[in-house]
């Protein structure tokens, strides 16, 4: 036995490594030689498995994360073997004992193959025959709510992950097994279970969606392990001779079939566009880069000839570094469609991600930070590259600048604009809907400072595997609220969702990328339009970040204008985060709290307090995390103004009790909503002083608005006042504008100005 010792963080560990020699094959068994056996192949190779062996000891993050996954399989192999009949939602004893069953499996195996420990090996073993002895007797799941149910998980999307990560572990053993042992696993375990999750379910396999990437990468991952050409080519591209209604509907969004498009090409081709964003949103990305991710792993040393990590102009590698991307100065993922708060590159599939994207991408060094941060590789050949990066001192720090990411498969369905200025970060989304996970928010923002939120974005009313809460499921509050329009900091019509809250609707129409434009740090803009969410109405939003060298930090200004063939009410929301501090307007405070409306949403939201606008600014000043924050907005006579918290019409407490400020016009065609939002001043409890807790803006005020033009003077307390036009219709760079606003020429190239008036 080797006894491995290094120092990590200060501390002296110590690494016991039991590095066997491998016995001779008991006679029962069949000898097979590493040259002719391709395994371990798929994502641990043999080679890989060489060169791990020859560094452990000397690549520190490597044997860390080697030597927290020992103790852990070592732990759950003391407590024996648990296989038990399915009966639970997520959350509940027997999901959750199959689903961590599945993660033991594939790290035991991987064990075996580093440490040469057959107890390993027989405990992947065993495991594996129980299930085959019990797979044949199980019927489908007990509980009905899938639209495919599985049988050892209440759907089959579970049974998925199941299977890519045992294919992994039945890599892994395979040659400890006799060629009985493999037949019998074959026959009654693997084989029937990619024919359910394919064959027999085909309205889950046969789909784009993250669900049926997870399901064609499952059949594809234990098709390389069993050789099986015949069942990898229904993985690649789906089930053939099916019958399927292509307008077939499902509780989860809708099946998609693009001119009989299936399987996980189709599933690379639709839902990535060029730049790597995934549709679904980067909640979803992060889930299905693991199968994506590590199929193309296994593709790359099993068919190189498939050239998986190149197709798409290698889409995969790009949407590693899209995704980091998507994410906050903490590293959580942006909230858009779908998406649980918190969620961040920390995620398991995440480490899977950049240790693949360093190692079959060119090892971009800016990776290795990243990896660093999450403290852990994975233990293959990926991980050891990486691990290895970083012992060379390889790292750099991984830079998140202003990026513009288009949507839709040839990046032509709009975009996500993030403008990144100071400490703060805009996530504008212009986008296509986002298949079934999409909402009905076009146009709408959130708004972080230093990675906290501080203009939200609901996310998902879902606790994901908590049982308590509808076992762990969507809730059907996330129809209700979660997805409706006014749960969004975007325009709200005649009180009624974007595309009347239809996905059918919605699925078919995108958002207009006007102008993204992020060469200037100090004044950088991002302008979309979108001309389909309600018919006859077109709106135009601009957001723009500007980095004033008199102001501590930089501010956003937002201009929404809105243009229709008919009278309407339209609302904008804002959605801010933290305790009032002051209002620069008298409200009216409801003593009892009223609803503020019947559906779409409204009918969860309460109505706390009101107020009507004199025409002049409106300013909300609050403070969250010790920070203070301002809102100003130009207003109109007669608008209304309205303080709600969401949590209206909620008897089991599913949704946060979180506030709104809600701007109202009624009865116009034509409206024009501007604002600008300010990080401007901090407090601290010790010494309990308030530093810069003001605004910095005198006056806000919207000096022109035609079809052609709008301009925003913004006055500050210091007398410094700034003017920003816009073209509202020609977004040429090469164009030269020329407009008189109080009695004043102003001429400018491009689509947008910034002037300072003094």
């Amino acid at each position: 036995m080797n006894i491995l010792r290094y120092i990590k963080s200060g501390l002296l560990l110590a690494l016991a490594i039991a590095i066997t020699v491998s016995c001779k094959e008991k006679e029962s068994r069949e000898t097979v030689t590493s040259s002719n056996s391709g395994h371990p192949g798929l994502v641990l190779t043999q080679q890989g498995v060489k060169a791990i062996r020859a560094n452990l000891g000397s690549i520190p993050i490597f044997d860390t994360s080697l030597a927290a996954t020992k103790a852990e399989i070592d732990a759950e192999m003391e407590n024996g073997i648990e296989v038990p009949v399915p009966k639970d939602y997520s959350g509940g004893y027997t999901h959750e004992r199959h689903k961590r069953n599945l993660l033991v499996l594939q790290k035991a195996g991987v064990l075996y193959q580093i440490l040469e420990d057959e107890t390993y090996a027989k405990y992947v073993k065993d495991m594996l025959f129980e299930y085959a002895r019990l797979y044949p007797t199980w019927p489908v799941h007990p509980k009905p709510r899938s639209y495919a149910r599985g049988k050892i998980f209440w759907q089959c999307l579970n049974d998925s992950n199941w299977l890519v990560y045992t294919s992994q572990a039945y890599d892994c053993i395979y040659n400890y097994l006799t060629e009985e042992e493999r037949n019998t696993l074959e026959t009654d375990l693997f084989r029937p279970f990619a024919d359910f999750i394919s064959k027999e379910n085909p309205q889950f396999f046969n789909r784009v969606h993250n669900h049926s990437t997870w399901g064609n990468v499952a059949v594809g991952m234990i098709a390389l392990a069993m050789d099986d050409d015949s069942l990898l080519q229904r993985a690649l591209y789906g089930v053939k001779d099916v019958n399927l209604d292509a307008n077939m509907k499902d509780n989860d969004g809708g099946y998609i079939n693009r001119d009989g498009k299936v399987g996980f090409f189709a599933n690379l081709d639709e839902p990535f566009s060029p730049d790597g964003y995934y549709t679904e949103g980067p909640y979803y990305q992060r889930y299905a880069s693991y199968p994506f991710l590590i199929f193309a792993q296994a593709l790359q040393n099993k068919k190189p000839e498939l050239k998986a990590f190149q197709y798409k102009d290698s889409v995969l590698l790009k949407s590693v570094t899209a995704l980091i991307n998507l994410s906050d100065a903490d590293g959580e993922f942006f909230l858009l469609n779908d998406a649980q708060k918190g969620m961040s590159y920390y995620a398991r599939s995440l480490v899977s991600a950049v240790d693949i994207g360093y190692h079959f991408g060119g090892n971009n060094p800016e990776l290795l930070s990243i990896a660093e941060k999450q403290g852990k590789v994975t233990l293959d050949d990926a991980g050891l590259a990486v691990a290895l990066g970083i012992k060379d001192g390889k790292a750099q720090p991984f830079s998140k600048k202003s990026i513009e990411l288009s949507d839709g498969p040839n990046g032509d369905q709009g975009a996500v604009g993030i403008l990144r200025s100071g400490d703060l970060e805009l996530v504008y989304k212009y986008t296509a809907h986002g298949l079934s996970h999409g909402h009905f928010d076009k146009l709408s923002y959130a708004l972080f400072d230093e990675g906290d939120e501080v203009v939200q974005d609901y996310g998902l009313a879902r606790f994901v595997n908590i049982e308590q809460k509808g076992g762990g499921n969507y809730l059907k509050e996330n129809k209700t609220w979660a997805k409706q329009t006014v749960a969004h900091n975007t325009l709200v019509q005649n009180e009624t969702s974007h595309f009347e809250g239809k996905y059918d609707i919605g699925s078919q129409h995108h958002s207009e990328t006007y102008i993204f434009s992020v060469e200037d740090e100090n004044l950088q803009v991002a302008s979309a339009k979108e001309n389909n969410a309600y018919p006859g109405t077109q709106f135009h939003r601009t957001m723009v970040a500007i980095k004033d060298k008199d102001y501590d930090n930089p501010y956003v200004l937002d201009i929404m204008r809105v243009t229709s063939e008919t009278s309407n009410q339209y609302d904008l929301p804002f959605y801010y985060l933290g305790q009032i501090m002051q209002t620069s307007f008298e409200y009216s405070k409801l003593e009892v709290p009223e609803v503020l409306g019947k559906k779409n949403g409204y009918q969860h939201l309460y109505r706390d307090a009101d107020a009507t606008a004199d025409g002049g600014n409106v300013r909300l000043n609050w403070l969250l995390n010790n920070k203070f924050y301002s809102y100003t907005a130009t207003t109109s006579n007669k608008d209304e103004i309205i303080f709600g918290r969401i949590g209206a019409n909620d008897p089991e407490f599913n949704l946060r009790n979180e506030p709104t400020l809600i701007l109202r016009k009624k009865n116009v065609k034509e409206a024009l909503f501007v604002s600008v939002i300010e990080s401007h001043g901090t407090y601290s409890p010790v010494s309990e002083f308030a530093v810069n807790a003001y605004s910095n803006i005198k006056n806000l005020a919207v000096v022109h608005d035609s079809k052609a033009y709008s301009a925003v003077r913004i006055e500050m307390n210091n007398g410094k006042q700034n003017l920003f036009i816009i073209s509202n219709e020609n977004n040429d760079a090469n164009n030269e504008h020329n407009l008189s606003i109080e009695d004043k020429n102003h001429t400018w190239k491009g689509p947008y100005t910034l002037i300072n008036l003094n």
